[in-house]
């Protein structure tokens, strides 16, 4: 078992059982105590679970007699690259005074990642972005609705009234898919309209996906191809589908492996 499957299921276990001890993760996945340790510790420094004496507790929400791990098991997968490409990401929106912030796990690493500053508005639909930014020098505008449990964001028309009052100077979003000939697609209709009605508002749109995103297609189109300004990824995307969405005039950052949580990257094509 790899050590990303691994944490999964111990994250599923901790969300089940609400607390747990090093010993009985121990036994039940057959390393060692210490393995359990650093899975704790990192599961812990990215925020999906409390360390304690000899164990650990959960931050996953339980919601209607089941466990809303989904969206922190999304999180580390690729985990290394979403960080990477959250970081990249940060510096091309250092100088952004209104921003659109979408949903997904490497939206999520942005908003943990990108240095808070005085004067900086966000509009988001994602509860888990606004709790994110809320506690720091941002102004947080959270767009209502209906809250979608498995994403934790505001969905229907009460949030894309919302979405649609503001202009902003940069949209940051995420990606089911990356098609140069179906754009940049959602799982989710719903989630998609909203997004939709802020990207219409905006100057500029950076998508952030990780390589494994080039080339799917998911069910609605958020945006087309050609209204993106840059994708942010990582060296993984498949290179013909880079190239196919270089050639629509957009900036495809690749972000190549280097040290945890050091940026570095470099574009696939510059828009002309």
């Amino acid at each position: 078992m790899l050590a990303v499957e691994r944490r999964i299921k111990v994250l599923e276990r901790i969300a089940a059982d609400q607390a747990v001890e090093v010993s009985s993760l121990a036994r039940e996945f057959g390393v060692s105590d210490m393995t359990i340790r650093r899975d704790l510790r990192r599961l812990d420094r990215d925020g999906f679970v409390r360390r304690t004496y000899g164990g650990a507790t959960t931050r996953v929400v339980r919601s209607a007699g089941a466990f809303e791990v989904t969206q922190s098991a999304r999180m580390l997968h690729h985990a290394q690259e979403k960080r990477r490409i959250a970081m990249r990401a940060a510096e091309l929106t250092a100088d952004a005074r209104v921003m659109f912030l979408g949903v997904g796990s490497t939206v999520e690493q942005f908003a943990r990642l990108a240095a808070p500053r005085d004067g900086l508005l966000v509009i988001t639909q994602s509860l888990v972005v606004a709790s994110l930014l809320g506690t720091r020098r941002v102004r947080v505008i959270m767009a209502g609705g209906t809250v979608r449990q498995d994403e934790l964001s505001c969905v229907g028309p009460a949030a894309v009234e919302c979405v649609q009052r503001y202009n902003t100077d940069v949209a940051v979003i995420g990606a089911a898919g990356v098609s140069a000939r179906r754009g940049i697609t959602d799982l989710d209709d719903q989630e998609a309209g909203v997004i939709r009605a802020a990207l219409e508002k905006t100057e500029r749109i950076i998508v952030l996906a990780d390589g494994s995103k080039f080339g799917d297609v998911a069910l609605s189109t958020v945006v087309p191809i050609s209204r993106v300004s840059a994708i942010v990824t990582d060296a993984s995307a498949d290179p013909v589908e880079a190239e196919r969405v270089a050639r629509e005039g957009v900036d495809v950052i690749l972000v190549e492996p280097g040290a945890p949580g050091r940026p570095g990257g470099a574009p696939l094509a510059v828009a002309t």
